[in-house]
Formats: structure tokens, sequence, C-alpha cells
């Protein structure tokens, strides 16, 4: 089996990190991975945020997201990871969303590849593009006309979790 298969089939979301810091080559290769990801007419219009795990700006956006859910949780969207990642993209393209898909699945194997964890986050969408929309995309610093996608969360790995089981028969039709 291949690198990349192995790390496909390896990948689970990690829900726990180590304080240690991603070493700048570490975060160098997951932001080429993120960029190097096929996009729609090549229109490369993915842009990535990087955030230490301890910026305040984490704090409002959980505090956003637990007010739009109507709930308050126990751990934090990125569980203390030493690394977030907003993915944006341009919000007039269609492909956009599918875009930032790709490009964040492409960060996922690159981090399972290097030994460390991640999570794909999707659950503070409401808190980025809700009421404070617009003072978020400030704070991030996002380009113009670009709105938030998809994060992910990545750092060293304090807990595991075997990858999920799937049903071949189930979700697959050959025709």
């Amino acid at each position: 089996m291949t690198d990349v298969l192995k790390a496909i089939a390896a990948r689970s979301s990690t829900r726990g990190y180590t304080p240690e810091k991603l070493s700048r080559e570490q975060l160098d290769a997951l932001l080429r991975a993120g960029l190097q990801a096929p996009t729609a007419a090549n229109k490369q219009e993915i842009h990535i945020t990087v955030l230490d795990g301890n910026d305040p700006i984490l704090a409002e956006i959980e505090a956003e997201k637990n007010k739009a859910l109507d709930k308050a949780t126990a751990n934090n969207f990125y569980y203390g990871a030493p690394v977030v990642l907003i993915l944006s993209g341009d919000e007039s393209f269609g492909w956009t969303p599918v875009d930032a898909g790709i490009a964040v699945e492409n960060i996922a194997l690159a981090a399972e590849g290097l030994g460390l964890g991640s999570l794909i986050i999707g659950c503070i969408k409401g808190a980025l593009l809700g009421e404070k929309k617009a003072e978020f995309a400030q704070k991030l610093k996002l380009p113009q006309g670009y709105a938030y996608q998809i994060a992910i969360a990545v750092g060293h790995k304090a807990t595991g979790k075997e990858p999920h089981t799937y049903d071949m028969a189930k979700n697959v039709t050959v025709l």
C-alpha cells in the first residue's frame, strides 16, 4: 500500500493535543499541501489564515459559536490544538466550498503523514458567517470578497481514536 493510502486509512479526528508546537517545516508542509490542492478552473482562490492556538480571536470565535448554537461546550472547538488554519475563499465563485474541502483534506492527510493529528472543523460556520461576519473577516485578515469555508486544527496527538468503519455494500453502488 502506498503512503497516501496508509494515511487515508489511518487518519481520524484528533480531539486532544500536547502543548508541543509545530516546527516551521511541519507548518510549511501543511500549507503547501493545502495550496497544492486542485481548484476548479485552476482559480486557486483558497486563502489560509494561520492562528496560534493561544490567539485571543479563537476565544472570540468560540464564544460566538456557542451563542450561535445556543450552548456552551466543555471543550473548545479546536480542542487546544497549537495551530488552527482557517480556510477562506472567493464568495462569488460557485466551486469555492468544494475547493476548500479538497484543500482541507490535503492538509489532514499531510498532517497524518507527518505523524500529527488533525480535526476538520465546520461548527464555527455560524459564528464566522453570522452577524459578526465582517468583524471576523477583518480580524482574520481575509482577502476582500472572501469568506470562511472550513477550518482545521493541527498538532501533536495527546489522544488517539480508531479510524471510522464503513460498509462498502451499503455505501457503494457499482453499475
